[in-house]
């Protein structure tokens, strides 16, 4: 027995007990259900209790788990050491001997209900229900507090029983427990009773099944100790038959309250129970002179007294019994003869004898009795929330409760539903491919808006306002209050009908109606009616808000709102299961909300159970994690729930993420649903989108449910391989229910194998579905284990329910699975949690292929789009480093055979260019293995959503090869130009060196005739004049090469397969050829080719694109100041090459046409590179390169004639005729390159930062610039519109003195090389020569790889020089700084920028036209351009298609312009015209084998591209020789900035 305390507890022991067990802090109801709920390392891990204050929480912790063994926790006794004296031993463990830190279990769980709010209060009563354990019914405070009637704390506790009178039926009864009318029986001890209430109360309810202590008792753990709290706590605890005659010790259920402690202590507490029960047990021993009064005081309660009594002294017994007038039946007796079993059976009689003609009552109606006596009641704190949710209720009145919705709940009734079938309809529209589809997409795209302004005209209720008037209240306790309420409210309505409902669900069964069995189960899914619906609703009215755009700001709170209630741990609804609809935008905007409560850090591991309904989905979900998800509710609840819990601190790096997200969902293979349409395909629906949704998959198995699981298996095999298909990594749990045997695990290897064998058998059949044939075997779809990923759990009941404790080895079971579950996501490197954006935009995208029944997700997917979007920038990053490394060597290459010297052989010029040749491939092939490092690094890095372009990472391996293969090529064209520009250079300057020979001899010989004479002087000049003239007129000029002739052997090697050398043999004159335009004639295809007008405009506007792009290609290489190339014209002939044969198939040219075409373009190439050419052999002409410097040797006749020193003019010579072109060329060199780099760090770097960034930013221009002309160029002449765009930008980015800083800046690093150069030459000649000479040639060796002097031009200056080498030098320098001071001022005044671009080697617009071009492809239907990142990819494609009609396609019968989409068409049985026959679109590729185009009926044109077409429909049909098209209506309604919107929509600009 346990000893106890004589008075009440004071505060001062009572904060001493919460000291001890560091609950101070929490005291009064200050701990919150929150920080129970939180996922940290003490809740993963559970380690030994080794302090008192840990008690506490390591009991709460194994009660969240339901687990029946957390009584035993809640000991600590001192460590002593062992002794070998027994009766010293003995000692240890008699009460002294116990350590202070213990406390009794139940001093331990009224300081926990003392500390806890309410609602933490409710959920510990729950729980300690579930294990069948007591609950507080009346919780002692200190002496001079009151005592609380706990009703509130117990509301959320439900119990079902069967009373035998319901037995036939197999009928039950399910309830609120403080609600439920239960006779209650009461049991009080006096201070003299050495029998144990307790224990017997405990047989009394055990009887039957196997004993359990749902009372505490003093052999219990514990038992003993003294109770310092408690003495005043009554506790309840209940009787629920079962139904079976032989197990129910009652055949209607009863209550048993025990009061703690002796009356005398209690005197309120046993009053009040007095009052309320149908009768009191009093166990005693002996009646003391105190208890005497207090019994005699009983009055009307005497009636109720039992006395249960040890048998000793009966005298004091027999006296009040005497007094009080009870009967000798009323009394029991406990004799030594009868053991407690025995007892406890006559006192079940004695109960039982009680309960005839009983009446019930209920704990809420113990309010008025609790409050006349004194006492406080929990429950009326919430009083006004209640007045609320009452009102609320009270409007069903006698409406059924689909009624009710109706006319409460309208947002959600069949305009929702409707809405959501008619996305299906638009979804799964057939005959695709016409452009009737879009008229019937733009149809029901009307009654969607028509439905949507139906539901925008629909007026909130009053209920559905005080709803939201309430939820908005700023009190998180009044808040979650008033939902109780309405959760109670609402669940005990929706029983009562429910029950109802079954019942004549029940009858149609047995009269196997069918067409009424469908009614009765429609009628049950759609009486469901609880917190969940109003919350629904509220989202319903947050999306006609957003849909018809109004911004009154009424409900733009709402989603904060239900963002606070999501981190207070209420769950949201994901899916709308009655409506199978997701409110998109409401979810959206309450999880943006909460992403920015929590300041960003929103990272998901989202966890989801999936299985057969009613194999404990819920319940496994609630034990694992604490939580309380809807459990036999008594409602039919469809869709997906989801629910937050916050990750601890300690365990977020461990985990990876902030919150787990837990997905609770509607039971599969519902027999409620079963004969409701669609119900199939609703599962198949909801199971993919739990399973793309999560990060842990639980597949939960019961094995009574092994049959309907092999569907619900069939259907997570499926969900898994798409999302294998997409990249999704789902990690996969089998949990199997009901597994009970101690060997399970081993013995369960063979049907774990079995299971295995059965998953692999439907992988292969989805797979074979699902169009996967590289899939054979569930190991394919998924890392799985058989012995790591499978779960057996026992049976969650120790008994038969209703009065079968929670199985002990249930929640061990379930906490191993969970800390193993845990520790496998913390281990895994390749997980990488989600933040709440990255979730939302994967539901969006996840949801929308289900509704099109489509998982092959494409570029219109964002997060896909955003993850080639992002790749392809860094792609595009480190090509442009890898140029930026590349082009600097190639310059000094190209630099150092421009000065090699001109005396050596070509031999040498070979040999070197040979080996810088190897030196930059050597370097290419090292950039391009950093390439490869980076992206292979880029793959490997923790982020989810790289997973989803893991298909595309061979493609851009390729694209590596491809760029450096490029840049090889690039850098063995521009070496082999340079050295047949040396080449070509070199007679210029031999002839110029030789003539520059005998002008000096001349000039010298001059000198030595007039040194004797005094000639003024014009009469100097004269003499020079006269001796110049005869030194240069045997001066010979550069003989021009045949560049026509060049260019015409080009062209017959390019066709030297093609049989017609012959006729191209006799041709003379390749300059009379492309004078006029070209005009396609009808021998230029087969005859039977070419059946149509159509085709035939096609056709030659086939050939005018071609023509002009390769005209541009021509001008664009005779802008630069070099000669004419062979390489030129191959490169011209090829692209001509590429561009047949990507037309090919389209129009069936023949070897006639493309003679023809490359004549017409090669006449045109050869005028213009002939004309290249003469610039060329004018600029570097002896004579004029001579005559340049006439002036000079004049002035140096004088000097010399004169003796005057000369020094500063050789010097401004040297800067003026060497240096500065050296500058102007090492400007020309560079400036291309820091142009590029300056547009890529600007503000219009973004433009091009990716294609797709670049596409949206020409297209937005395009929008705004309202230009027919532009709009087509953009269309037809792709390339050449985005040249130009590129270069006009260009442009613009280099206004406002840009161009001029960063002139600047090559010129102030050039200035420094060169002044580095003199400091270095000048110390080389420190040994005493004085020779400039040797001074410049040091200088030019210093910077061969940097700029080129030329010789020729050094040696004509440096011609008889006669100062030293000091005083030459300072006056370089004075020169070369004036110099840069004249630059300067030249580079602030405007100048020519086209022509600057145009001079420069790296030209700005070629490289940022390369950047973003890709491969220049564009779709042969509709002509979008490709997408696909860099340029050796295996396909062509594009994210959006746009309208056939836009790419010249049109209607053959009717000639109208086509609006159909491409994707639409491949998906159709339509067919597209080819010369010489028709072909199925969906065999495009037969044709078109480098495009994909997926056969995706998702896919739709822009809002952008239907306003481009019906805006300029007219002059699309008249420019294409077409009737205009048909246009939806809907279409010829969007406006200028929805079609804006569209445009971003596309490309994900946000």
């Amino acid at each position: 027995m346990a000893t106890m305390s004589t008075e009440g507890p004071d505060q001062k022991v009572l904060l001493d007990v919460l000291s001890n067990l560091g609950l101070v802090q929490y005291y009064p109801n200050k701990l919150k259900l929150q920080s129970l709920l939180e996922v940290n390392k003490n809740s993963i891990n559970e380690k030994s209790v080794v302090l008192a204050d840990e008690v506490p929480f390591h009991y709460l912790r194994k009660l969240f788990k339901v687990n029946a063994g957390c009584r035993n926790y809640t000991q600590l006794f001192s460590s002593h050491e062992e002794t070998d004296d027994f009766f010293e031993s003995l000692d240890l463990y008699t009460e002294d001997g116990l350590s202070e830190t213990t406390v009794h279990p139940l001093d331990l769980i009224v300081c926990l209900f003392l500390c806890a709010d309410s609602f933490l209060q409710q959920e510990m009563a729950l729980k300690l229900s579930l294990c069948q354990f007591s609950v507080p019914l009346l919780l002692p405070h200190t002496n001079n507090s009151q005592c609380t009637l706990m009703s509130w704390a117990l509301r959320e506790i439900v119990k079902e029983w069967c009373p035998h009178d319901l037995c036939e039926s197999k009928g039950f009864v399910e309830d609120y427990i403080v609600q439920a009318k239960i006779p209650l029986f009461s049991f009080v001890r006096l201070k003299n009773c050495s029998l144990s209430k307790s224990q017997l109360l405990n047989q009394v309810l055990s009887r039957g099944q196997q004993n359990h202590n749902m009372f505490i008792h003093r052999d219990m753990e514990g038992g003993t100790l003294t109770r310092k709290l408690s003495n005043g706590l009554v506790e309840v605890c209940w009787f629920l038959p079962c139904g079976k005659e032989n197990m129910d010790t009652f055949r209607e259920p009863i209550a048993l309250a025990n009061l703690r402690g002796e009356i005398c202590e209690s005197s309120m507490q046993f009053t009040f129970l007095c009052e309320v029960s149908n009768a009191v047990f009093v166990f005693l021993d002996t009646v003391e002179e105190k208890e005497n009064t207090i019994l005699n005081a009983l009055d009307d309660a005497k009636s109720k007294l039992h006395f249960v009594v040890n048998n000793k002294d009966m005298t004091s017994v027999q006296k009040i019994m005497q007094k009080l007038d009870i009967e000798k039946n009323r009394v029991k007796i406990k004799t030594p003869r009868v053991n407690t079993a025995e007892f406890s059976k006559r006192l079940c009689e004695t109960i039982k004898t009680s309960l005839r003609d009983v009446k019930t009552t209920s704990i809420a109606n113990m309010h008025t009795t609790a409050g006349k006596l004194g006492l406080a009641v929990d429950e009326n704190k919430t009083v006004d929330q209640k007045k609320i949710a009452e009102k609320i209720i009270r409007r069903i009145g006698l409406q059924t409760i689909p009624e009710f919705k109706r006319q409460q709940l309208p947002l959600q009734g069949e305009h929702w539903k409707r809405l959501s079938e008619l996305e299906k309809e638009e979804c799964r529209i057939s005959n695709f491919g016409s452009d009737v589809v879009e008229h019937q997409k733009a149809e029901l795209r009307e009654q969607k808006n028509h439905i949507w302004e139906l539901q925008n005209k629909k007026k909130m209720s009053q209920g559905m306002q005080d709803f939201i008037a309430t939820l908005s209240t700023s009190d998180k306790e009044e808040r979650h209050v008033f939902l109780k309420w309405m959760k109670f409210q609402f669940n005990t309505h929706s029983r009562d009908q429910l029950t109802s409902l079954r019942k004549k669900l029940k009858e149609q069964c047995q009269k196997k109606n069918a067409k009424l069995i469908a009614v009765f189960n429609q009628a049950l899914v759609d009486s469901s009616l609880g917190v969940e619906h109003y919350m629904r609703e509220m989202g319903l009215n947050y999306e006609v808000s957003v849909h018809v755009d109004d911004s009154t700001g009424k409900i733009c709170h709402l989603p904060a709102i239900t963002a606070e209630m999501l981190l207070d741990g209420y769950p949201l609804e994901l899916l709308d299961g009655d409506a199978s609809n997701i409110p998109e935008k409401w979810v959206t905007a309450v999880l943006m909300e909460l992403h920015k409560k929590v300041g960003g850090r929103s990272r998901l591991l989202v966890v989801a159970v999936l299985g057969v309904q009613s194999t404990g989905k819920s319940t496994l979900l609630n034990t694992m994690f604490g939580v309380q998800l809807a459990v036999s509710s008594g409602r039919c609840t469809r869709g997906a729930y989801m629910l937050f819990l916050k990750v601890g601190d300690d365990a977020q790096q461990e985990l990876g993420c902030d919150f787990i997200l837990l997905i609770d969902t509607e039971g599969l293979k519902s027999p409620d649903l079963a004969q409701i349409e669609d119900s199939y395909e609703h599962d198949n629906q909801l199971a993919t989108f739990v399973i793309g949704l999560s990060d842990v998959a639980i597949i939960n198995i019961a094995m009574e449910n092994a049959n309907e699981m092999k569907d619900v298996l069939q259907i997570a095999v499926h969900a898994f391989l798409r999302m294998k298909q997409i990249g999704k990594r789902t990690i996969c749990h089998f949990v199997h229910q009901n597994v009970a045997e101690v060997s399970a695990h081993n013995k369960s290897l063979t049907e774990r194998q079995h299971l295995l064998d059965k998953l692999n058998e439907m992988t292969k059949i989805a797979a074979e579905m699902e169009r996967q044939p590289g899939i054979h075997a569930f190991t394919d779809v998924l890392d799985y284990d058989i012995q790591n990923n499978n779960w057996n759990i026992p049976g969650l009941w120790h008994g038969t329910p209703p009065m079968a404790p929670v199985n002990i080895g249930y929640s061990e079971a379930v906490s191993d699975f969970k800390k193993n579950l845990l520790e496998m996501v913390g281990k895994d490197k390749q997980f990488e949690a989600s933040t709440i954006p990255k979730l939302l935009e994967w539901m969006r995208c996840l949801w929308k292929s289900l509704k099109y029944e489509n998982f092959i997700f494409s570029f219109r997917n964002t997060l896909v789009a955003h993850a080639y979007d992002n790749l392809s920038k860094e792609f595009l990053q480190w090509e442009w480093e890898m140029k930026k490394e590349i082009f600097p060597r190639q310059t000094a290459a190209e630099l150092e055979i421009v000065n090699t010297n001109n005396e050596v052989g070509l031999e040498t010029w070979n040999s070197l260019i040979t080996t810088k040749k190897t030196e930059l491939a050597q370097e290419i092939e090292t950039q391009q293995s950093k390439m490869n490092e980076k992206l292979c690094d880029y793959y490997g890095k923790r982020d989810g959503n790289i997973k989803l372009i893991e298909k595309y990472k061979t493609d851009f391996y390729n694209s590596i090869k491809g760029v450096s293969n490029e840049i090889r090529h690039s850098v063995n064209a521009k070496l082999d130009r340079a050295l047949y520009l040396k080449i070509a250079k070199k007679k210029a300057l031999d002839i110029q060196q030789e003539y520059r020979g005998r002008i000096e001899e001349r000039v010298m010989k001059l000198l030595c005739d007039c040194k004797d004479t005094t000639l003024s002087d014009d009469q100097l000049r004269e003499e020079f004049h006269k001796m110049w003239a005869s030194a240069t007129i045997n001066v010979p000029a550069l003989k021009d090469e045949d560049i026509p002739a060049s260019i015409l052997t080009q062209l017959k090697k390019n066709v030297s397969n093609r049989n017609v050398n012959e006729e191209l043999q006799h041709i003379q004159d390749l300059l009379r050829f492309g004078t006029d335009s070209f005009k396609t004639r009808h021998d230029h295809v087969d005859p039977h080719n070419v059946t149509d007008e159509d085709m035939w405009t096609n056709f030659q506007m086939y050939t005018n694109d071609i023509i002009e792009t390769e005209k541009q290609f021509v001008f664009d290489q005779t802008k630069s100041n070099g000669d004419y190339n062979d390489s030129f014209s191959r490169d011209l002939l090829q692209r001509i090459d590429k561009s047949l044969n990507k037309g090919y198939n389209l129009h069936r040219s023949n070897t006639r046409f493309e003679i023809d075409i490359k004549l017409h373009i090669c006449g045109f190439a050869a005028r213009e590179f002939l004309k290249m050419h003469q610039r060329f052999l004018l600029k570097i002409d002896p004579r004029t390169q001579l005559e340049k410097h006439k002036n000079q040797y004049l002035m140096d006749f004088m000097d010399l004639y004169k003796q005057t020193d000369h020094c500063q003019r050789k010097a401004n010579n040297f800067v003026q005729f060497c240096i500065k072109p050296a500058i102007e060329d090492y400007m020309n060199r560079t400036l291309g390159i820091d142009i590029v780099n300056n547009i890529l760090i600007s503000c219009e770097s973004i433009q091009f930062s990716s294609r797709s960034r670049f596409q949206y930013s020409i297209q937005k221009e395009l929008l705004l610039k309202d230009d027919f002309r532009a709009f087509l160029k953009f269309i037809c002449q792709y390339e050449m519109y985005v040249k130009e765009w590129i270069f006009v930008h260009i442009l613009e980015n280099l206004q406002d003195n840009t161009l001029c800083k960063l002139k600047l800046q090559i010129l102030e690093v050039v200035v420094n090389k060169i002044l580095r150069a003199f400091e270095c030459a000048l110390k080389k000649q420190s040994d005493g020569t004085e020779s400039i000479p040797n001074l410049v040639h040091e200088m030019r060796l210093y910077l061969r790889k940097d700029i080129t002097i030329s010789e020729e031009a050094e040696k004509l200056i440096l011609f008889q020089i006669n100062c030293t080498m000091h005083s030459f030098t300072q006056k370089c320098i004075a020169s070369l700084k004036s110099l840069k001071e004249t630059l300067h001022v030249e580079f602030s005044n405007t100048e020519d920028i086209p022509e600057t671009l145009n001079k420069l080697a790296v030209k700005p617009q070629d490289e940022l036209f390369k950047r973003i071009l890709g491969c220049g492809q564009q779709c042969p239907f509709c002509k979008i351009s490709c997408e696909a990142g860099g340029k050796n990819h295996r396909k062509h494609h594009a994210s959006v298609h746009r309208p056939q009609g836009l790419g010249k396609w049109r209607n053959q019968l009717t000639n109208k312009l086509g609006i159909s989409l491409c994707t639409n068409n491949v998906q159709s049985t339509r067919s597209f015209m080819r010369p010489e026959k028709f072909v199925r679109y969906r065999d495009y590729n037969t044709v078109f084998s480098d495009w994909y185009i997926p056969p995706d009926p998702t896919m739709e044109a822009s809002d952008y591209w239907k306003f481009v077409m019906v805006r300029y429909n007219d002059s699309f049909a008249k420019e294409y020789f077409a009737k205009p098209a048909q246009v939806p209506e809907a279409w010829k309604r969007i406006t200028k900035e929805q079609a804006l919107k569209g445009l971003k929509d596309t490309f994900n600009i946000f």
